[in-house]
């Protein structure tokens, strides 16, 4: 049933795309923010505690939700583990980002794609060089692809695979966004037992569904290279698991995406700036890496599920 569950809950995503202001999505950002606001008494305990409750209580409910509803009809557990995946799973929820920057290069506007990239990031790019400004689009691309498929599949079906139902996918999405909210803020809000433990917790979350993202992009992309990036040079792109994403796309797509570390050494050959820079060209490629590596999986899981009928 998992399998049937993720293709419905893609297809109704591509169809009809949740809104980001959506009551769903606005009620547990506001219990993440309850949360911080009444646990957060500074120290590292608290911080715990506080991340305990705001991913598992939610994760928790969805999980007994559908266990409860199974026990009625297989049609409302089914429903509700769709209607879990629709609102925690999709690419529609970053990628206009992504299409309207490609949009805007397509048409030579590179202001215009330096604002639009400069509103997602939420950062200043009006000096960035065009090479610099596609290895940004690449790198948040996929590194968004990443959290909001395929780490959401891979809790899904290992938690599916507990018995916990569609909980796996809230506990991987409160636990990304968790990373990102508890971080420091000008207020000096939250405390750093609170940041700690988001971020610390965040990394143990990430660590399997980051390395079977940079598995499926070496499998439908440039096997060796992106195997070979990813063992030597995932440290390079970004700390944890993003560098493994990134290290794995840099090599499935042949392209420069790490920084080089000095600009007057000339790159080795197997070293990350050996690749040449990202092209507009590399966008496209970009989208179907993606798209493949979302095929393969579903036919993996499709293979499973025939395999346990």
């Amino acid at each position: 049933m998992s399998f049937f569950a993720i293709l419905v809950a893609l297809l109704l995503e591509q169809a009809r795309p949740l809104a980001f202001d959506n009551p769903v999505h606005a009620g547990l950002r506001g219990w993440a923010r309850t949360v911080r606001r009444n646990l957060d008494a500074g120290q590292s305990s608290h911080g715990w505690v506080a991340w305990s409750l705001a991913v598992g209580v939610p994760a928790a409910i969805a999980g007994l939700v559908y266990g409860g509803l199974w026990q009625f009809s297989s049609v409302l557990a089914f429903a509700w583990a769709v209607a879990i995946l629709y609102v925690t799973l999709g690419f529609r929820q970053f990628s206009h980002h992504f299409s309207e920057i490609r949009q805007a290069l397509d048409e030579g506007n590179e202001l215009l794609a330096r604002e639009k990239l400069a509103r997602w990031l939420r950062v200043d790019a009006s000096s960035l060089p065009r090479a610099e400004l596609l290895r940004q689009v690449i790198e948040q691309s996929v590194l968004a692809a990443h959290r909001h498929v395929f780490g959401v599949l891979v809790c899904f079906v290992v938690f599916w695979a507990l018995g916990m139902g569609p909980a796996g996918a809230v506990f991987y999405r409160l636990a990304e966004y968790l990373s990102r909210n508890w971080r420091a803020r000008p207020d000096g809000t939250p405390s750093l037992g609170l940041q700690h433990a988001a971020a610390r917790a965040w990394a143990w979350v990430d660590y399997v569904p980051a390395r079977a993202t940079a598995l499926g992009f070496a499998v439908v992309g440039n096997f060796e290279e992106a195997l070979a990036s990813w063992r030597g040079d995932a440290e390079r792109f970004a700390p944890g698991s993003d560098g493994v994403v990134l290290a794995a796309t840099s090599g499935a797509l042949n392209v420069r995406l790490a920084p080089q570390p000095d600009a007057f050494a000339l790159p080795e050959e197997g070293d990350p700036g050996h690749r040449p820079e990202p092209q507009l060209a590399h966008l496209g490629s970009v989208v179907g890496l993606v798209w493949r590596s979302v095929v393969l999986w579903m036919l993996l899981l499709a293979l499973l599920t025939l395999a346990g009928l």
